[in-house]
């Protein structure tokens, strides 16, 4: 009977332990990091490269900066744009009583500097143009098929209007 009781009380230890190692796909105190590709960049299309990286502050809110770039040579002129700023988002899951604890959904504003340069191969100066301070909107989710490691996709104003890639959690 000793025996019975000790190991009805290890086996309910062991299955509250790993109830409680099921991460949840967003919460207070994560570093979410993105690193990916995007397309059909600000400008006139091509491939671009970025990411972002933000912090939790709050059950439901993140925040933090990101970066990308992307140039494209077409028919003799080379444009590039660069894109900095700072993004803040909101995590959905919570409010629309989502339980799949894979699945992270946010969408999110943020405000940011863009240099779009264009240099056409007959003039031999690049210009710069439409370069300066820009809003950014972002709508995306997340798929988790480690507990910290998963896949992005954004539609949104970042380094292209459709990004996609790795995302990591610490």
């Amino acid at each position: 009977m000793k025996k019975l009781i000790s190991s009805l009380f290890i086996v309910a230890l062991l299955a509250v332990s790993a109830e409680s190692v099921v991460a949840q796909s967003y919460q207070n105190g994560d570093k979410l990091l993105n690193v990916g590709i995007g397309l059909g960049t600000y400008g006139g299309g091509g491939l671009g490269f970025g990411g972002s990286f933000e912090y939790g502050v709050h059950d439901a809110i993140s925040v933090g900066v990101m970066g990308g770039y992307s140039g494209r040579n077409y028919l003799g002129s080379r444009w590039s744009v660069l894109t900095i700023g700072a993004r803040g988002s909101y995590h959905f899951n919570e409010l629309l009583n989502l339980d799949n604890d894979q699945i992270d959904l946010y969408a999110g504003l943020g405000l940011g500097y863009r240099n779009f340069s264009w240099d056409y191969a007959g003039f031999g100066d690049a210009y710069s143009y439409g370069s300066g301070v820009t809003f950014l909107g972002h709508i995306g989710g997340k798929y988790y098929f480690q507990p910290n490691l998963g896949v992005f996709a954004e539609l949104g104003s970042g380094f292209g209007v459709l990004q996609a890639g790795v995302s990591f959690k610490f």
